[in-house]
């Protein structure tokens, strides 16, 4: 529990680490449900650093990585699965945390251009011939 704090409070405030405890079904030692109070209190003891949002962290989201990157958080997300990129899933309900410095890699970069010149097919049919399809009411 304590190296899976350590990870969150990498990306998260203390209210957002509780949530992710209460929503993945862990309790306290007392068998508590988890507030931001108890998550600090937890933080202070074991002298983990807190979440400061107004610096760069160099921890980030998957969702943020794949911005930074720009590509999907689907494309990033297989590329984790594969192990290609490292990162850290401290619960299954919860955020996926990655190094900003993992971004700057060469194989982040490859993955990356990799992504942006394959070809995207539209989601949509496009061909005037399908048009009759759908209904002009």
């Amino acid at each position: 529990m304590i190296e899976a704090i350590t990870v969150l409070a990498r990306i998260s405030s203390d209210d957002i680490i509780a949530s992710v405890l209460n929503r993945n079904g862990h309790l306290t030692g007392r068998g508590n449900r988890w507030t931001r109070e108890r998550v600090t209190a937890l933080r202070s003891h074991h002298r983990i650093p807190c979440y400061k949002p107004d610096e760069q962290p160099p921890w980030i989201n998957l969702t943020d990585a794949a911005a930074y990157l720009d590509i999907s958080p689907r494309t990033l997300r297989l590329a984790i699965d594969r192990g290609e990129i490292p990162a850290d899933h401290p619960f299954a309900d919860g955020p996926w945390v990655i190094s900003r410095d993992i971004l700057e890699s060469e194989t982040a970069q490859t993955l990356a251009r990799r992504a942006q010149v394959r070809p995207r097919k539209p989601a949509v049919l496009l061909s005037e011939k399908h048009l009759n399809l759908f209904s002009s009411t």
